[in-house]
């Protein structure tokens, strides 16, 4: 199997958990109906269901009949494979390993219980599967892995997707009983963390090595709603990733940019996942926005990700056929675009390391807000970028940025001053540089000292860094005339509290901290919010030491909450000083997103144009409803020679180009939606 490019382009994940108080499971199926559909859709891989959340078994099981679904008409998964692989279809095969309804009331001291000893996941009287069940039980080998087996040799089967697989620190007794065997104390929360994360990885590749002893060539995932890097140690244990993000679902529109930018460095393929949902998983009888479908789908496309739209059949059996309209449109469109994506790999030039390496192991998609903000900011820029950590190679790029919260410890330091000496450049923000205690800045090539740990609130917390609904301890910032271009040469509100630092000798102070005349407090207070400028520069605000920039603020938490297009504003200035001749430029709006890669085999590069807007119409999640097509772009490449031809494609429509100082230059008549455009070199 080829681990870096083996994944169809058009794929669906079928949910199926169905109650066993639902009659009549599967009697409208139609094998022909249901593959013919999928044909008339394009779609070339579907997921289906061995077994669900309620516990219930889809196929004739004779291992485990008790769990055969008490009102399944037929023989439903082997119908479903053997339809589509008539038809050239791909069938993974779903099984859920953390989520098991039926077998946590038969079973429930395999269920992981917490601090205080009660279950983990949903009450008793509560609607839910959702208690988790705990993979160092009896329960992976009395039940999982013949489960496993039975599919395996039982059912042809492409691939297995395994759900629910998540890092839970549990207190019940098997655990303890293994972690005082590792030598850790399971009354110590940090000791269970540690335990979960590596008795999950132990888990995976336990279970991978038994998969592939029996189906070496079958492809393996484990879901756990998101991919970070946590999963970097355990990538041996996956033939690819799959990337669950549903926008509307609780990830939100700013989830999967941040997450395949990661993915995409490790090695092996990677699939993006979204939903026909309107909302998420289990909404019956809703339908995604066409627009919202195709930005979903495309921006996959863009950053080199198969596509996955997730739809959950009816119990019944019967697929729903306007569902394939919708996805058929789009799927129609990425079959035309497919040969221009196939091989491909990003061009990129600045690695922006992700905070999430350093907070909790389990964590989840709830993305610390410094990666967002700084993925928004460079998104908005055009920047051509992967998200990495402390474990990557940063060779390749040209710029490194830490946003606001990445600690450095000796190895880091050592690497970063190691990647700087070889001509690096460097952006750092807030507490990103300093050492794990926080006691000071490990690089020196920062220029900057800690001046004071700055105030404290009424409680005794630290100031710096916390987000206060008044913003009570604002500073403002007074940018020079470089690093301030396009901005009023005036103070600036930064509503976060930032650093207290002092720049050391020889280091090019580019803005100033201007305090207000006192922090907002129940002694001293001025308007409704914040106190004013008291108009006297102070400490430094933007630091410059050669190939190293600094800022004082947490700018880019700041501006995934706020969005100041001053902080945006200073970030790009500061890029512009630093890698003066970016990828890309436009001048289009700043809601184009922009992708460039590359297809080394045809000698070409691929330019991605994506313009849709995610709006708030309700008050729960962002939607799309309107293309807002973009006319005469005028775009700038940089490229190693002058291309033979600018086309747009699929169109074919060859563009004129001029060169200008190593760069291409452009103008696209028209955005729809997505345009591509490819550059034979």
């Amino acid at each position: 199997m080829n681990r870096a490019d083996f994944l169809p382009y058009r794929e669906i994940h079928l949910d199926f958990h169905t109650s066993e108080a639902i009659p009549g499971i599967g009697a409208d199926f139609d094998p022909d109906e249901f593959a013919d559909t999928l044909v008339k859709a394009h779609v070339n891989s579907i997921t289906c269901f061995a077994r669900c959340h309620h516990g219930w078994i889809y196929y004739d099981t004779e291992l485990n009949p008790e769990r055969r679904h008490p009102h399944l008409t037929r023989n439903l998964l082997a119908e479903q494979i053997e339809a589509c692989h008539r038809r050239d279809i791909r069938v993974p095969i779903y099984t859920t390993v953390q989520w098991d309804h039926f077998t946590a009331r038969q079973h429930p001291e395999w269920i992981c219980t917490d601090e205080s000893g009660r279950i983990v996941g949903t009450p008793p009287f509560e609607a839910g599967f959702y208690r988790e069940m705990n993979v160092n039980s009896p329960y992976v080998e009395e039940f999982l892995k013949p489960h496993v087996r039975e599919i395996l040799t039982t059912l042809p089967t492409d691939g297995l997707f395994f759900d629910i697989v998540r890092v839970i620190p549990s207190t019940d007794p098997y655990t303890q009983d293994l972690m005082r065997a590792a030598g850790l104390d399971p009354a110590n929360a940090a000791h269970r963390s540690r335990f979960a994360l590596d008795s999950l990885n132990d888990f995976k590749r336990d279970m991978s090595v038994f998969v592939r002893s029996i189906n070496p060539e079958a492809s393996i995932f484990y879901n756990s709603g998101h991919v970070g890097p946590r999963h970097r140690a355990v990538t041996d244990a996956y033939s690819h990733w799959e990337l669950e993000t549903l926008p509307s679902g609780g990830w939100g529109y700013q989830h999967f940019p941040v997450s395949v930018r990661y993915a995409r460095t490790l090695g092996i393929d990677v699939l993006g996942m979204t939903g026909k949902f309107h909302t998420s998983w289990g909404d019956f009888h809703s339908f995604k926005n066409l627009a919202a479908l195709q930005f979903e789908v495309f921006q996959m496309l863009a950053m080199n990700t198969k596509c996955m739209v997730g739809d959950q059949l009816p119990p019944r059996g019967r697929i729903e056929p306007h569902v394939y309209d919708l996805i058929g449109k789009v799927y129609a469109e990425v079959e035309q675009k497919e040969p221009w994506c196939r091989g491909a790999a990003p061009v990129t030039e600045i690695a922006l390391f992700t905070p999430e390496e350093f907070t909790i192991p389990g964590a989840s998609h709830n993305l610390p807000d410094a990666i967002k903000g700084a993925t928004r900011m460079l998104e908005e820029g055009a920047q051509q970028f992967d998200i990495v950590d402390s474990a990557s190679d940063l060779t390749p790029y040209r710029v490194v940025i830490l946003p606001d919260a990445i600690p450095v410890d000796a190895a880091l330091a050592a690497k970063l001053d190691a990647y700087l000496a070889q001509g690096g450049k460097l952006i750092a923000s807030f507490e990103s540089g300093l050492n794990p205690d926080k006691t000071g800045f490990a690089l020196d090539a920062l220029g900057v000292a800690i001046a004071s740990e700055g105030p404290r609130d009424a409680a005794g917390n630290l100031a710096r860094g916390r987000v206060y609904p008044q913003t009570n301890y604002v500073e403002y910032i007074l940018p020079g005339a470089t690093i301030g271009q396009g901005l009023p040469p005036t103070e600036h509100a930064m509503y976060i509290r930032g650093m207290d630092v002092t720049a050391r000798a020889g280091s090019e102070v580019l803005a100033e901290i201007v305090p207000s005349y006192f922090d907002r407090t129940w002694e001293h207070f001025c308007s409704h919010r914040h106190t004013p400028s008291a108009g006297a520069p102070g400490n430094p605000a933007i630091v410059r030491n050669g190939a190293v920039i600094y800022f004082s603020s947490p700018i880019f938490t700041t501006y995934q909450k706020v969005a100041p297009l001053w902080c945006k504003r200073l970030l790009l200035n500061a890029l512009d000083l630093l890698l003066p001749e970016p990828l890309v430029r436009h001048e289009g709006p700043s809601t184009l997103l922009v992708a460039l890669n590359e297809q080394p085999a045809q000698q070409r590069q691929i330019l991605h144009l994506l313009h849709y807007i995610p709006e708030r119409r309700g008050e729960l999640f962002d939607v799309i409803e309107d293309v807002i097509p973009l006319y005469d772009v005028a775009v700038s490449v940089r490229v190693a020679g002058a291309p033979q031809s600018v086309v747009v494609v699929p169109q074919g429509e060859a563009l004129p180009f001029e060169m200008h100082g190593g760069r291409v230059e452009f103008v696209v008549s028209a955005i729809h939606g997505h345009q591509m455009v490819e550059l034979c070199l």
